[in-house]
């Protein structure tokens, strides 16, 4: 399943032509519940404040998850003029203004770091945006994502955008992520590396936490240049607390596919929002497992879609090629 089985949610991505770098646009026009938890030490994020559950904006109107590290977060200004243009946003009595979280990954060391996602690309994955399963794997913001970047991103692979959905009783809770974390992709179900820091031969998967533990250690590190960003979707009702509430628990998929994750040069971030559409809620336990799991999963698929890239300086395997 994908996160656009959920009722009232729309998905777009726009992928820049001239180097792999790109926006995902989660569109929810009528409005829906969010909340929103950043864990990582590095984020680049737009309109995150008013997501706390103590403050008064209750509902948005979508979210953007785009590449282009700082720069990229100019992408919500497309999206904000699309659902402008669509007459969408929260009615302040004189216009409608459109709230439109979101958060950027640093993707600058794939290709020419002066084309990064604009005004234009957001706009563009509004356009494109439909209640079908979105693409998967170098797509959007997945295009220029890398994974497995401790032993320097010569020895890392490619990331990319994934999604997966639970649907329980008829409630449906949907993830979708951008996979460019420092750290491995573990298979949650059995352990198992999928995509990662390489050997120095390159040839084979040299699985991050068991070298670091075995003394290995990590190259330095250019500060905030990694990060996983995920939207967890449900058509429940539930209030702005709760949907923060399933913002947390989407990190337990990230901590089940990801090792290491939350690490100082990560922006790891996971927004949530609940359409309502579905008129009913199964209850805290039980959308919180939901959460959680489709969150490990999507992030899964995210490197199992994702194919093998190379720039004049740089070639990123995809986890099929090992």
């Amino acid at each position: 399943g994908s996160i656009t089985d959920v009722k009232g949610v729309l998905v777009g991505h726009h992928t820049e032509s001239s180097r792999p770098t790109g926006c995902t646009v989660l569109l929810v026009p009528e409005g829906a519940v969010a909340g929103v938890d950043v864990r990582g030490a590095a984020p680049g994020t737009r309109e995150t404040d008013l997501l706390a559950p103590m403050n008064l904006v209750e509902k948005i109107h979508g979210v953007v998850l785009a590449g282009g590290s700082a720069w990229g977060l100019e992408a919500a200004s497309g999206v904000m003029k699309w659902l402008e243009e669509n007459n969408y946003g929260l009615d302040v009595g004189i216009a409608r203004v459109p709230i439109v979280p979101g958060a950027v990954l640093f993707d600058l060391l794939v290709g020419d770091s002066g084309i990064r996602p604009t005004a234009s690309s957001g706009y563009a994955a509004c356009v494109a945006a439909s209640s079908n399963p979105p693409a998967e794997g170098n797509v959007g913001a997945g295009a220029g994502a890398a994974v497995g970047k401790i032993f320097g991103i010569s020895r890392a692979m490619k990331g990319g955008i994934g999604t997966a959905s639970v649907t329980i009783n008829g409630v449906t809770v949907g993830a979708i992520v951008a996979v460019n974390a420092l750290g491995d992709v573990v298979d949650p179900y059995t352990g198992k590396v999928v995509a990662g820091a390489r050997t120095s031969d390159g040839k084979s998967l040299l699985d991050t936490r068991r070298a670091l533990l075995a003394g290995e250690l990590p190259k330095p590190l250019i500060a905030g240049s990694n990060t996983t960003l995920g939207i967890i979707a449900t058509d429940a009702v539930l209030t702005k607390a709760q949907v923060t509430q399933l913002a947390m628990v989407g990190h337990d998929g990230f901590a089940r596919s990801i090792n290491p994750v939350h690490t100082l040069s990560d922006g790891d971030t996971v927004f949530a929002l609940a359409t309502g559409l579905a008129e009913k809620s199964l209850g805290m336990m039980v959308m919180s497992t939901m959460a959680a799991e489709a969150m490990s999963r999507a992030i899964l698929r995210a490197v199992e879609a994702a194919e093998s890239i190379r720039t004049a300086t740089l070639r990123l395997p995809s986890a099929t090629d090992l």
